[in-house]
This record gives structure tokens, C-alpha cells and sequence, in this order.
């Protein structure tokens, strides 16, 4: 509440005089706040999948029940032997972002009934790199077709 201002109560600032400033009690006075070193940042996800042959029926139910799952999931193209998975995924550094990403298929292949492919590529980058190569007309564009689609 502002110095002087009026309570929900109606009652001004019960415990100080009008005017007078609130002191705060979680930081000692002449400590400045800092930001903490590990906040989590933004990472674009890129995982490719492939292998023998499935039904593309298959391929695209098991997909949509994984983007369903896990509505992080920005958009899904898929064949019959592959399938590309983009995605945001928030974490400390590169090296977590990747790891979930290495996870993501095999710990999803039962739940979402996907094929019983192997990762093939995977590209993490943060989004200011995103970002600038969607700027400079390079990379992949952006996904503005969230869902799962054919290749």
C-alpha cells in the first residue's frame, strides 16, 4: 500500500503515520537484489525420429496423443519411416533441454503408442539464435501451424 493511501478497511496505515515510508524486512538496507545466475531460458527444440515403416494412421494418432499429452509440443511432421517433433522447452542450460529432449521419445513410446524408432538428429538452440535466423531467412520457418502435419 502507498504511504497514506486507504486500506480496504478504510483505516489509514494502521501502524505508521501518514507519509511515512514502509522499511523492508527481507533485504538489509544497502544490499541490492541480484538476479540468480541459473534462471531458466528458452530453448528451441528440434528432435527427428525415423525407422522401419508404420501405417501413417498409426504414425499421426500416436502423435497427436503425445502433443495431447504434452501440450508444450509446438507442431509434429511425420511419413510413414519419420517423423520431425518441434517444441519450446523451458531449462538452466543447453546440456538440460537436451536432455530432456533425448528422453522425450523413448519415455513416450508406450503411452502415446508411438513407432518403435531411434533419434536420429536433434538440434537445441536458444531462442535468440531462433530468432535471428528466422530474421536473416535461414533456418527452419517458424511454426505457425501448430499440430501434427504430413511431411
Amino acid at each position: 500500500m502507498r504511504p497514506g493511501a486507504v486500506s480496504r478497511s478504510g483505516a489509514e496505515g494502521a501502524s505508521r503515520a501518514a507519509g511515512e515510508e514502509r522499511a523492508l524486512t527481507s533485504v538489509a538496507a544497502g544490499d541490492r537484489y541480484e538476479e540468480p545466475e541459473e534462471l531458466p531460458r528458452l530453448w528451441h527444440v528440434t528432435l527427428s525420429v525415423s525407422g522401419r515403416e508404420a501405417p501413417l494412421k498409426e504414425v499421426r494418432r500416436g502423435l497427436e496423443q503425445l502433443a495431447h499429452d504434452h501440450p508444450f509440443l509446438l507442431t509434429s511432421r511425420y511419413a510413414n519411416d519419420h517423423a520431425e517433433i518441434r517444441y519450446w522447452e523451458e531449462a538452466r542450460d543447453l546440456h538440460d533441454a537436451a536432455a530432456v529432449a533425448l528422453r522425450l521419445w523413448g519415455e513416450h513410446r508406450q503411452t502415446s503408442r508411438l513407432p518403435p524408432w531411434e533419434i536420429v538428429g536433434l538440434e537445441v538452440i536458444d531462442r535468440e539464435t531462433y530468432h535471428q535466423r528466422i530474421a536473416e531467412g535461414y533456418g527452419p520457418p517458424p511454426a505457425s501451424s501448430v499440430g501434427v502435419h504430413p511431411f
